[in-house]
């Protein structure tokens, strides 16, 4: 029968007491990894999206394999994006600092009345990254958007 210990691939032997102990050269590796540990899960990602609720933005995408620019203009209360040499414009509620709802004013068909919801992954000075989907999916992409005003 396999103990914790084997499957984990640590030996160990007993004691005079009968109580196992890990191999030295086991617990070196361990120690070793700790620190790396530690500073993996103290990685704090850089999100300041008060930045960005407001100004002239270039944001980019991949659909099917190529990448698509729209560029948006971004106040209070409205998004006006240009994508492909058409404009078109959306009103945007701040559910908190980093997520933003879209939602069309002139919707065309039943699709372009669903609502998107972005939200702001990671920032920097000037650029950030975002995921986005229509709001209920869980079907998501990614993007990144930089501020050009």
């Amino acid at each position: 029968m396999k103990t914790p210990s084997t499957v984990l691939g640590m030996t160990s032997k007993k004691d005079c007491s009968g109580k196992r102990e890990i191999a030295p050269e086991k617990m070196k590796k361990i120690l070793l990894l700790l620190p790396l540990l530690a500073l993996v899960s103290c990685y704090d990602v850089k999100r300041d999206c008060t930045d960005f609720k407001t100004g002239k933005f270039v944001s980019e995408v991949e659909i099917n394999g190529e990448k698509k620019s729209t560029t948006s203009i971004r106040t209070d209360s409205l998004v006006i994006e240009t994508y492909e040499g058409k404009t078109d414009t959306a009103s945007i509620r701040w559910v908190n600092d980093c997520e933003y709802v879209l939602q069309k004013l002139h919707p065309k068909n039943m699709a372009e009345k669903q609502s998107i919801v972005i939200k702001i992954l990671t920032t920097s000075e000037k650029t950030y990254t975002f995921e986005f989907g229509i709001v209920g999916s869980d079907s998501k992409q990614k993007g990144t958007a930089k501020q050009i005003n």
